[in-house]
């Protein structure tokens, strides 16, 4: 009887602890199950969020951007009244207006990557119509100063005055400002090599050049070319954007990850892009894939984000074409009349087939 008494208390005991254990073990099971149920509930509110952000982003854009282009509405509205009280104030209206529609696009471009690519192409369809609306008020009211100048007496003192129409059209048909940028300007029958090193490299400028053979190597963030004439252009990898205005009979090739090309004529553009290269008023263009090798261009091209081929080459926006069907204003570049690829080390440069090379370059003659 107390063997069996003495028995109880060490059963009891054990069945105590076993019970402590379990509920232990239970607990510890209970905690990991919640900690799961609350990473489940932090995901999906990181994930809510971030698509409240994108959806907000978009509503500030939006928002802003309407603002803005009220804005130049009434600017255009006013260019009537100046030109009739006064006159003299319309040349730094106009650049004042084409400022504004500057800074519009460069809302757009920073907005692009969050905003969907119908509200991309709806925004700069809206402001290649503002610089539209610019560029017939700009003709409309710059005449007639002209022409009254004519008709006055001091024609000594408002002749430097003649000259004025020519700067508004400049200003409404640009797309771009041209910036005060290094670069290559003012150049004939040259070639023009420059070598990009170190990680922070800016704007590169190519302006007004005439049978040139330019070779730009290495990364830079963004190259504007304007006014070329029967050039070739070889550039490695640009890690922003390159703007291209009023070129002619030019071979281009190109990487980047955005390409406005505005007034091409009779071009070649072999390009890498991670958006859709966008073409306005050109005709006679032609697109094929980047072609250009050099040493340490892999590098330069995934250093740049551009070390994989989009397919976007062929995927061209014409702003100046807005039907269903293809836009007679450009195509794709046959196979058999594209160059093959081209090596270039500093300074040479050569093309793996010379004679596919003199048949594209036959086109452009």
């Amino acid at each position: 009887m107390e063997e069996e008494e003495g028995a109880d208390p060490n059963l009891t005991t054990k069945t105590v602890g076993i019970d402590a254990g379990l509920q232990k073990k239970h607990q510890a099971m209970l905690d990991r199950l919640s900690n799961r149920h609350q990473a489940r509930l932090d995901n999906s509110l990181a994930r809510r969020s971030d698509s409240t952000i994108s959806s907000e982003s978009s509503s500030s854009f939006l928002s802003r951007f309407s603002h803005s282009k009220q804005s130049i509405d009434s600017q255009l509205a006013e260019s009537r009244l100046i030109a009739q009280s006064d006159p003299s104030r319309l040349k730094s209206h106009f650049a004042d207006v084409s400022s504004s529609i500057s800074d519009l696009e460069k809302l757009v471009a920073e907005s692009s990557y969050f905003l969907p690519s119908y509200e991309v192409r709806s925004s700069l369809k809206t402001i290649s119509d503002l610089k539209q609306n610019l560029e017939t008020l700009n003709s409309e009211l710059t005449p007639k100063r002209k022409f009254s100048f004519k008709n006055k007496g001091t024609t000594k003192k408002e002749h430097p005055k003649e000259p004025e129409p020519a700067k508004p059209d400049t200003v409404s048909t640009s797309n771009f400002k041209i910036p005060d940028s290094p670069g290559f300007r003012n150049k004939s029958n040259e070639t023009l090599v420059k070598k990009f090193e170190g990680t922070e490299v800016g704007e590169f400028t190519l302006s007004d050049l005439d049978s040139c053979e330019v070779r730009l190597i290495g990364c830079c963030n963004a190259v504007f070319m304007n006014r070329l004439k029967n050039c070739k252009v070889y550039l490695g990898p640009v890690t922003g954007s390159i703007l291209i205005e009023d070129v002619e009979g030019c071979i281009f090739v190109l990487a980047s990850h955005q390409i406005r090309i505005h007034l091409a004529k009779r071009c070649d553009f072999y390009l890498r892009v991670r958006s859709r290269p966008i073409i306005e008023d050109s005709n006679a263009v032609r697109f094929a894939p980047y072609c250009l090798d050099y040493e340490g261009i892999e590098m330069d091209l995934e250093k740049a984000g551009l070390s994989e081929e989009t397919g976007n080459w062929e995927n061209v926006d014409d702003f100046k074409w807005l039907r269903a069907v293809q836009s007679p204003n450009w195509c794709v570049l046959p196979e058999n009349e594209r160059v093959g690829k081209f090596l270039r080390a500093v300074p040479g440069l050569r093309a793996l087939n010379n004679r596919h090379v003199c048949d594209a370059l036959c086109y452009l003659a």
